[in-house]
Formats: structure tokens, sequence, C-alpha cells
């Protein structure tokens, strides 16, 4: 199990890397659309494992 200081660095970084990825299928939407949805697929995997890491940190939390 993680430390508490270690799952807030993670759900940083996985927060930081959504936002990119969601800034890079913004981007290239014009000109590559298939580019643009596998940005926004691996954006929302980062978010969907940002959550969860949020999740175990409130259970420590508690």
């Amino acid at each position: 199990m993680k430390t508490i200081e270690e799952l807030k660095t993670r759900i940083k970084e996985l927060s930081k890397q959504a936002v990119k990825l969601r800034q890079k299928a913004s981007e290239v939407y014009l000109t590559n659309q298939e580019q643009a949805k596998q940005f926004r697929q691996q954006a929302r995997e980062a978010s969907k494992r940002c959550q969860v890491l949020i999740q175990e940190l409130k259970r420590q939390q508690v």
C-alpha cells in the first residue's frame, strides 16, 4: 500500500497527464480525428486511475 504522500503525488501526476492529453486531442482534432480520439481515450483512462487513487486516499485518511 502506498503512503498518503505517494498517493497525493501520483494523483497530481495523473491529473496533469489527463489535462495534457485532452489539450493534445484538441490541438490535433482538425487534422487527425483518429489520433485525437486516442488522446481522449488515454485522458479518460488517466482520469479513471486518478479517481481510483482518490478513493484509496480517502480510505486511508479515515
